[in-house]
């Protein structure tokens, strides 16, 4: 064999090995990171009027709480968080925040679940209570819980007005929950 034969096979070897290597270590697709610029969503109220991201990131920082949803009753863990992200909101005002807070789920009684979830609670003015039916937003942000009683692994992230991620958290548990105070600091900096 010649030189040149031997040179052009080893070659095709190496990119084939390169390719394999590339495609078996594809990593799996991962949720918005610092630094990332994050898809626009549209996704609706409870009152059924829409709420974009573009349109709310125009004015300043956007805090996007991804909830756990309906996995088949109300988390306990994700009504004290909100209750405290509350319980904060003249503090995230202050500092010309709005929140996001997505309620997951399948699409069908999604509404009615939601509405259960803020019964008797009124949301302060800087924040907004979606659903993301069928797990369009969730899926988007790569944020789907895919086990039994799940939907969605807990987050939050702060974007600025040009949907870049200046804050991200994602809790694969139902614990390690973002604190009021963790979003405070990270909007002052």
């Amino acid at each position: 064999m010649s030189r040149r034969y031997l040179l052009l096979q080893s070659l095709v070897i190496v990119m084939l090995l390169g390719g394999l290597v590339r495609w078996a270590g594809a990593a799996e697709e991962q949720p918005p990171a610092v630094g990332d610029t994050v898809p626009d969503f549209e996704l609706e109220d409870l009152d059924g009027q829409p709420v974009k991201l573009s349109e709310l990131a125009k004015d300043g920082p956007v805090v996007i709480v991804m909830l756990r949803g309906w996995p088949g009753y109300q988390c306990p863990i994700c009504s004290r968080q909100v209750g405290q992200l509350v319980g904060k909101a003249d503090e995230l005002a202050e500092l010309g925040a709005r929140v996001v807070l997505v309620y997951p789920g399948p699409a069908d009684g999604l509404t009615a679940r939601a509405q259960e979830f803020v019964r008797g609670n009124e949301l302060p003015e800087n924040f907004r209570f979606v659903t993301d039916p069928a797990y369009q937003m969730t899926a988007a942000y790569h944020l789907r819980w895919d086990a039994e009683r799940e939907t969605a692994y807990p987050s939050t992230f702060i974007v600025d007005p040009k949907r870049k991620v200046t804050f991200a958290k994602v809790s694969k548990s139902h614990g390690g929950r973002t604190q009021p105070d963790e979003i405070i600091a990270a909007l002052k900096k």
